[in-house]
């Protein structure tokens, strides 16, 4: 099916697409099958593996994909933990994950923590959506956890300058417990109307 959709994508959006495509796949197909055989491998030889997707320079290349350049050591490794125990769902990073051991997993988080957080050139959210985003923080209360000007800290993920895709799907997935791996953000998502949550990712992108 991979195949399938990179074969097509080569036809449609021309070489340097086709490119970045051919190493998302290698990333989804090959990098569970090289992370198991990890024990010869170099800490930036796995990280180079994540960058696949990730993005080399932080920059993802799937904007529903999260930028983990620069994000907290502690969360990172939380969330590699919940894709091995499965408590956080993913076709691609489970396999990747169960391949990997908690020194492994500790070792990449802080690799990755490390790095700049990059610059996504996001647009600033609209008056409107920035009024609506403050009245749901205010109501459920975003910036008791992930802190002042949203950049989290330890186990807490910096949301400001994330992708703004990816916060409306987490944030969406929470609400309808696709994403199950955080009870509390559940709770907190479900309480918040769709309409909130897409001027929260607007919001908190343009950061």
């Amino acid at each position: 099916m991979a195949a399938r959709f990179v074969f097509v994508a080569i036809l449609r959006d021309g070489r340097a697409q086709a490119r970045d495509l051919l190493r998302m796949a290698a990333c989804l197909l090959l990098a569970p099958a090289i992370f198991s055989s990890a024990s010869a491998q170099t800490l930036e030889e796995k990280a180079q593996i994540c960058s696949a997707c990730h993005g080399e320079n932080g920059v993802p290349q799937d904007k529903a994909t999260p930028v983990i350049a620069g994000q907290h050591q502690g969360y990172l490794y939380l969330q590699l933990r919940d894709y091995k125990l499965g408590t956080r769902a993913s076709d691609q990073m489970a396999p990747i994950a169960q391949a990997l051991e908690r020194d492994e997993m500790m070792a990449l988080a802080e690799y990755f923590s490390k790095q700049p957080w990059p610059n996504l050139r996001q647009p600033a959210a609209s008056a409107a959506d920035g009024a609506t985003a403050q009245r749901a923080n205010a109501s459920v209360g975003c910036t008791g956890c992930h802190l002042g000007e949203y950049q989290g800290d330890g186990t807490q993920p910096r949301l400001a300058g994330q992708s703004r895709e990816y916060l409306a799907r987490s944030m969406l997935d929470f609400r309808t417990r696709a994403r199950a791996n955080n009870p509390g953000m559940t709770d907190l998502m479900r309480a918040t109307s769709e309409a909130e949550i897409a001027a929260m990712a607007a919001y908190l992108a343009g950061r």
